[in-house]
């Protein structure tokens, strides 16, 4: 199996790219290449034979003259305890290891300290055939007599035994390179390796379906396991009627909880509501009333008869209603009237009177004019509406708004005057009346 480098799955030899995140496994093995080649085999580290101490009771080899010793190469076994007693002997003999592993014996000193040298001299050599074979040669296992120095017959070396010495260190193998980390692409960075959840088999549960995401619940389940919804969901309460849903009486109180306090809370309303019915209604009939007549529009309307209490001659009161603005009626002065009459009741809108003898303003000065008219307005019920109107001393026509229903009489009391003298009257050019359309 191969490895990938980035997210560490596990694919295929012969697949090219990783089948969980899409990087290149070539990456991978190059990287494995290279770690096994940075890490060479370590060779065996030769150990060097043991030669055993000498015995003092034994015989001793005599010492014979080898003028040309060569070195030789033992392999070195696996480390034993045995074997690091045997090297702590050869220590003692003269054995000297090399850094190759070979084990060089030359010519003892006879003090049997172990201080060997590659001098090639002519006496007191020991019989290297017997130093190179090893321990486990002979039959019964015994090691092998050392070989004895030249100088045999000094009896202060004869008499003092070899002290052994310390075993040298053996070569350190050599340590294989550190592993160096995998190479990845640049600028790529490492995803982590996903984990698969194991799917579980859905549960074969035979029960009453959640209402709200429709898993099957065993009957005993109040609520249902998948989304926690209740089971059995109480029914909804039905909606408050819309009288309750206003703040007084949207209050949740217990039944028969301040009755009587309800009871006189009503009561009040309808009283206020009664008196201000009361109040307010003939104000609240009049601003209807007006607002009708703005958006109707007025349409004239003419009297059926017209009675005045004084006159001048040649001035007759039926001149106010000709149409002709060059036309008046007279009176003496101040406190004459006329009446008009009306065939059927209607309701004055409007009223437009047109002071002084004529619309032109040097005619119009030429006689005397009214400042004030006191209006009394008769109804079909009977019923008097009085009204003061003020007149500018202008010219033209002035516009006053009455706003009376049911009228079936009009009538125009002069007030006080102005410009009236010796041969002078009072002039009133014309008198119009408007009723809703």
């Amino acid at each position: 199996m191969r490895a990938c480098p980035v997210c560490g799955a596990s694919n295929d030899p012969a697949e090219d790219f990783c089948r969980n995140c899409g990087s290149y496994l070539g990456w991978s093995e190059e990287a494995s290449r290279s770690t096994s080649a940075s890490s060479p085999t370590p060779e065996p580290t030769p150990t060097p034979t043991p030669t055993p101490p000498p015995e003092g009771d034994g015989p001793r080899a005599q010492p014979r003259s080898d003028p040309t010793p060569v070195p030789v190469s033992v392999p070195a076994p696996a480390p034993t305890p045995d074997s690091d007693a045997r090297a702590g002997y050869a220590a003692g003999s003269g054995a000297d290891p090399d850094s190759a592993g070979r084990i060089v014996t030359g010519n003892g000193t006879g003090t049997g300290t172990g201080t060997g040298s590659e001098t090639r001299g002519g006496h007191g050599g020991a019989d290297r055939s017997s130093a190179r074979m090893p321990s486990s040669g002979r039959p019964d296992g015994e090691p092998l007599p050392s070989a004895l120095s030249s100088d045999s017959t000094d009896p202060s070396a004869a008499a003092q035994p070899s002290a052994p010495q310390p075993a040298p260190a053996p070569p350190s193998a050599p340590q294989p390179a550190p592993a160096q980390p995998a190479p990845v692409q640049p600028a790529k960075p490492v995803a982590p390796r996903p984990v698969v959840r194991p799917v579980l088999a859905p549960e074969e549960v035979a029960g009453v379906p959640c209402p709200v995401c429709g898993t099957p619940n065993p009957p005993d389940r109040r609520f249902c396991r998948r989304c926690a919804g209740p089971l059995t969901p109480a029914a909804a309460p039905e909606p408050l009627p819309w009288w309750r849903t206003i703040w007084p009486f949207r209050r949740q109180v217990r039944a028969g909880s301040g009755r009587w306090i309800r009871v006189l809370v009503t009561l009040a309303v309808i009283l206020a509501l009664c008196v201000g019915g009361f109040f307010l209604l003939p104000a609240g009939r009049a601003l209807i009333e007006d607002t009708r007549d703005k958006l109707s529009g007025a349409k004239p309307i003419t009297p059926v008869a017209i009675h005045a209490d004084a006159g001048v001659p040649g001035h007759p009161a039926k001149d106010t209603t000709d149409g002709l603005s060059n036309r008046y009626w007279g009176a003496p002065g101040a406190g004459a009237s006329i009446t008009y009459t009306f065939g059927k009741p209607f309701r004055l809108v409007d009223l437009i009177i047109t002071n002084g003898a004529s619309k032109e303003p040097e005619e119009y000065a030429r006689e005397a004019r009214a400042l004030r008219m006191d209006m009394e307005v008769t109804s079909a019920d009977g019923s008097m509406h009085h009204k003061e109107i003020d007149l500018s001393d202008k010219a033209g026509d002035q516009t006053v708004a009455t706003g009376i229903d049911n009228v079936v009489k009009v009538r125009l009391v002069l007030g006080s005057v102005t410009g009236l003298s010796r041969g002078r009257h009072v002039a009133l050019a014309e008198v119009e009346f408007f009723q809703r359309s």
